[in-house]
């Protein structure tokens, strides 16, 4: 005899399982005030993180306290208009980023650390010297050379400049698209021997990182072990899974 099927969940339980909007009610043929001025506000805060400014100011400040001294470019670009229109400008640099970049010469570490904008510069601004942070001290011996902050920034960008200065992997942290329910998503990319021309498919991303998401030191932890497995391995992408496992309970803290 079969054991009696576990009742469903609730609509409640459901939502308190997931922030997606789920089980909002309706009043006629509408949704309730209350869903609907929420639904109104996480969008009016999706269209702010994309057009909100880059703060290379405070980047600068916090990247220079861990020790680093970041180089500032630009891509092709003009403004924020010019990047929502035409995505494949924000993957190459404007002449003068390239000319600064190749006067400043081929880094000594092996890997290039490039902070981008992308479409969500909040996302950046919040929380990306906290989780570079943390990533200094996950990744032990990892040898970063360059460190770059790159405005109208794509994920491509990376690439032209990892070659750029030499390096063997470049990590490209960045604002991910905002969601209704994250507008504040940083995203991590990384792309073995980058050069123009790579594609999704030959990098690994960690994303969603997020107060309410990947936490800061989850996040390091991945980011570390690809990086290391990544150099060992000479390899990124489909070909190199993250089998890290998860961050060990003695990592945990937020």
């Amino acid at each position: 005899m079969k054991p009696p099927a576990p009742p469903p969940l609730s609509l409640t339980r459901l939502r308190e399982l997931t922030p997606a909007r789920v089980g909002l009610g309706r009043s006629g043929a509408s949704l309730p005030t209350a869903a609907l001025l929420g639904f109104t506000l996480d969008h009016a805060r999706a269209r702010d993180a994309v057009h909100a400014d880059f703060d290379v100011g405070a980047l600068m400040t916090g990247l220079n306290d861990l020790g680093l001294q970041p180089l500032q470019v630009s891509s092709q670009v003009r403004d924020r208009r010019d990047y929502l229109r035409r995505p494949d400008l924000g993957r190459m640099l404007d002449p003068e980023s390239r000319r600064a970049l190749e006067s400043h010469g081929k880094a000594s570490g092996q890997l290039a650390l490039v902070i981008g904008d992308g479409l969500s510069p909040t996302a950046v601004n919040i929380h990306a010297v906290e989780l570079v942070r943390r990533l200094q001290l996950a990744a032990g011996l990892i040898d970063v050379g360059a460190t770059v902050i790159a405005s109208g920034a794509r994920v491509a960008l990376g690439d032209e400049i990892g070659a750029l200065v030499g390096a063997r992997m470049v990590l490209m942290l960045i604002g991910e698209r905002p969601g209704l329910s994250a507008p504040d998503s940083l995203g991590a990319y990384l792309t073995f021997a980058p050069r123009i021309g790579r594609t999704d498919a030959e990098r690994n991303c960690i994303s969603n990182i997020h107060r309410a998401g990947l936490s800061y030191a989850e996040a390091a932890y991945r980011i570390a072990w690809l990086v290391r497995e990544g150099l060992t391995r000479e390899v990124t992408g489909v070909a190199l899974k993250d089998e890290s496992g998860g961050i060990p309970p003695q990592l945990g803290a937020p």
